[in-house]
This record gives structure tokens, C-alpha cells and sequence, in this order.
């Protein structure tokens, strides 16, 4: 646990007061879990519907001027010009983290690595953006214990990753990138044997979320059947079915595909025995994280016969930018892995489409201006899903008051008796393991009041809790 000031952000649309996210009080717990709540979208969709008749209010945290904002990685330019938009100040790299704590925003891809100890050193942070899928390069505690909240991209591209496994699929079934090489180095080589139709092959899909899902529609199209392994009981898509077991669909399919996140569970999911319980001839593909195959044991079922081929689009390490990096330096089987045959290697490009990563630039920008406009938490993978109806352009003289805290008994009291003297028009909370997040909407304020309310809150003070080692 962590020891720090209690503290707000209040957002006012009538004046230009302009502060820093102060730090905040919360407790670390080592067993909790953030799952998304899968009615996010739902809310967000019925939040803008409901708003849509009125012109909703701008709310300005900061004057905009001094909100700044880093993009590193070369985030898709569909996303740099909504912040920009916004009159932030944004900043882009194509490198990593520079040693700058004065940023208010990250906004990241897949590369740069935010562990406790880079974010300790953000002191204005109030928000990362992963313009991606997974949030694994960044620590999602910590930031949730100091009141950073982290967006994702979970939807925007599992299109380009689905179709980037069914071109695979087919590209293994036919031995396409051997006889490509061969014929960039002159080679003649007109086979057939060890080549197949996919058309009436088993696929069998490790995770059914929004990728597996739609490779599974996709698979079908093409005259697969489909089987799926998922850990909770999920409805099917047309005539895929699903498995009670691992064992069940690794001896049943013809093509295995992985789509897990990274967690302790999933990390060499598909190692020896797996690959034992694999078909003869059959072939495995993964496009979701490095850790979840053993490569070593990979090469060897490949070598051995027992696997026919292979499409590897994620590696346990990968370079940090583009180059001659990819060598047994980085992975110690790098070399042997690469003179295998019938073997797919892609550098982590199953999202890297137009299409999908000008999709992520809006989604994740979007949700970062709510945030940092509004307090909207909606889609925050680390915080409650907190949102209010925005103001309108007829509610004059109103703040919305944002205090993240710790989640123990009485804070919601002390802070009920400082608004208490007010009117307020809306109010909220929600919690999220050790983390509370409360919104509040005051009316017939001005600049004097404001200063009041923010001094108050400040103030607040809860008992010293232990601090832990990140600290």
C-alpha cells in the first residue's frame, strides 16, 4: 500500500481554473482482478444517445493549453488529431519513454513498458492510453493505486487479426511459404504432396472472444468445422461447438489457434504435453502472446514430424524497433527456429492494418478525451466504470467534481460533508477492489466556490496505511 494525499480533479466549464492531478490515497491488493464489464459499450451507446438531443457542455479540467500530452510508437494519426482537437499540447515519438515526468497523457502501443517504477516517476500523469489490445506492457495496479486510469483498444482490430490466421491457415495447408522461397532463390519445385484443401478440416480455436469468434465465422465460410476451448461457457457462432477440455479440442483439430491474453495460466499453455495431445500432421498457430507457446518444444514436435507447420506472429522477447534483431541474442532458439519448414514467422503484425489501427486511434483518443474532459471511466480496464449524463450548454455555473480514493469505510461521508453545503445535482460512485472513484455534479458555483471545494477535499485526510516496496 501505498502513502499519499487524498485528492480531486474538479472540471468547470464556466472559468479557467487550471490544476495537477494530485496524488491520491489507495491500498495495493495483490490478489485483485479488473474484468471488463461487458455492458461498457452498451453504456457508452446509451449515454450518447440520451445526451444526443442537447448539446452537451464541453467540460475543461485544465485550460487546454496545459494538458500535455505524449504519444510514443508511432500512434496512428486518426488519434493525434482528435487530441489535437482538444487544444492539448501533443508531443510524438516514434522511440520510447523519454525521462519526462511533466506529461499529463501516454499514449502507447504494444513496445514500451510502464512498469511501477517508470509510472513512479510520472508525477502529473492522469491517464494512459494502450492503442492496442493488451494492457500487459503496463502495470495496471500500480496505476489503479495511484489513480491513473489505463484505456484499451479490445475490438478495433480483430478483424485484421482473424483474417491474417485464415490466410495463414491456408498458407500452411499449402506449403506457400516454402515454395515462395524456393522460387526467390530459383528453385523449381511443383509439389502436391503434404498439400490440402482446409475445406472439410477441423479448426479448433483457444479463446472465443472477439478474435476467435470471428475467425470462427470466418473458418466456417470457408468449409471448416469449428471447435472452441474457452474457460467460461460462451454461445457459439453458427455450427462451431465448443469443448469441455483442452485435451478434447488439441485431439480433435487439424488446426490449433491461439487466442489467450498473457496471464500466469496461459504462459507455455501449449508446451510438451500439449503437443502430444496434438493430431499427427496437424499445425498451430499463434497470434496472441509470446509466453503462450513453448518454442523450444515447437521445434522440437516440428522437427520430430509430429506438427506439419506453423505460424508464429508473437515471441516471448521481441525487438524494440525494426531491424536485424530478430537473432538467437534476443531468444536463444531464434536460429533453429528459422530453419524450420513450413513455418510462418511474422513480426507482431496481426493488428497492423489501415484499417485497424486508424479504428484503435479513434477509440482510445476518444476515450481519453472523456476522460480527461469529463471523468468518464467507461472502458477503463484498471478503474470503476463511473459516468454521468454530460452537462448542457443551459447549465450554467455547474462543476463536476472528480475524487478517486481509497476504498475503505468513512471516506464517502467526510466527503458527503463537504458537499453537503451545496447543491448537487448528480452524484455517483463505484468501486473496484481497493479503489473508488466518485463524480459529482454542483450547481450555482463560481470561481471562489470552486477554490473552496477543491481546498476542502484536499485537505481530507484517512489513516497511514503501510507502503509497499514500489513506494
Amino acid at each position: 500500500m501505498a502513502i499519499e494525499d487524498a485528492g480531486i480533479d474538479i472540471a468547470s466549464p464556466t472559468n479557467g481554473l487550471s490544476s495537477q492531478r494530485p496524488s491520491i490515497s489507495l491500498s495495493k491488493s495483490p490478489s485483485a482482478t479488473y474484468p471488463r464489464s461487458p455492458a461498457s459499450k452498451d453504456a457508452l451507446r446509451w449515454q450518447r444517445g440520451n445526451t444526443a438531443a442537447s448539446a452537451a457542455k464541453p467540460l475543461k479540467p485544465f485550460a487546454t493549453e496545459d494538458i500535455k500530452i505524449l504519444l510514443l510508437e508511432n500512434v496512428n494519426q486518426t488519434g493525434r488529431d482528435i487530441l489535437a482537437a482538444q487544444g492539448y499540447q501533443v508531443d510524438v515519438l516514434k522511440t520510447s519513454l523519454p525521462e519526462d515526468d511533466d506529461v499529463h497523457v501516454i499514449g502507447i502501443r504494444s513496445k514500451t513498458q510502464l512498469t511501477a517504477r517508470v509510472l513512479r516517476e510520472a508525477k502529473n500523469l492522469i491517464v494512459i492510453g494502450c492503442f492496442c489490445i493488451g494492457t500487459n506492457q503496463v502495470d495496471t495496479q500500480y496505476a489503479a493505486n495511484h489513480g491513473i486510469a489505463v484505456f484499451n483498444s479490445p475490438f478495433s482490430n480483430s478483424r485484421s487479426v482473424a483474417e491474417l490466421v485464415i490466410a495463414e491457415v491456408i498458407a500452411l495447408a499449402r506449403q506457400l511459404g516454402d515454395r515462395s522461397n524456393e522460387l526467390h532463390k530459383g528453385t523449381w519445385n511443383k509439389v502436391s504432396s503434404g498439400c490440402w484443401e482446409i475445406r472439410g478440416k477441423t479448426l479448433g480455436i483457444i479463446g472465443y472472444g472477439h478474435i476467435g469468434s470471428q475467425l470462427s465465422v470466418l473458418a466456417e465460410a470457408m468449409g471448416m468445422t469449428v471447435v472452441f476451448y474457452d474457460v467460461v461457457n460462451l454461445m457459439a457462432l453458427g455450427t462451431a461447438k465448443q469443448v469441455p477440455t483442452l485435451e478434447t479440442l488439441l485431439g480433435a483439430a487439424d488446426f490449433v489457434t491461439c487466442h489467450v491474453p498473457e496471464l500466469p495460466e496461459t504462459h507455455n499453455m501449449i508446451g510438451r504435453l500439449q503437443f502430444e495431445q496434438m493430431k499427427h500432421g496437424s499445425y498451430l498457430i499463434n497470434a496472441s502472446r509470446g509466453s503462450v507457446i513453448d518454442i523450444p518444444a515447437l521445434i522440437d514436435v516440428m522437427r520430430s514430424g509430429k506438427l506439419v507447420g506453423a505460424a508464429l506472429d508473437v515471441y516471448p522477447a521481441e525487438p524494440g524497433g525494426n531491424g536485424d534483431y530478430f537473432t538467437s541474442d534476443l531468444n536463444v532458439w531464434a536460429e533453429d527456429l528459422r530453419s524450420l519448414k513450413n513455418i510462418i514467422l511474422t513480426p507482431h503484425i496481426g493488428g497492423s492494418t489501415e484499417e485497424a489501427q486508424s479504428a484503435i486511434g479513434i477509440e482510445v483518443s476518444e476515450a481519453l478525451v472523456r476522460y480527461v474532459n469529463e471523468g468518464c471511466t467507461l472502458g477503463a480496464v484498471n478503474m470503476p466504470e463511473v459516468s454521468l449524463r454530460s452537462l448542457t450548454m443551459e447549465e450554467e455555473n455547474h462543476v463536476r467534481v472528480i475524487y478517486i480514493h481509497h476504498n475503505v469505510p468513512g471516506v464517502l461521508r467526510k466527503v458527503n460533508e463537504i458537499l453537503g453545503d451545496h447543491n448537487v445535482d448528480k452524484q455517483t460512485t463505484d468501486s473496484r477492489g481497493d479503489v473508488a472513484y466518485l463524480m459529482a455534479d454542483i450547481s450555482d458555483v463560481n470561481a471562489s466556490v470552486i477554490k473552496d471545494l477543491y481546498q476542502s477535499l484536499e485537505g481530507l485526510s484517512f489513516p497511514p496505511m503501510l507502503p509497499d516496496s514500489c513506494t
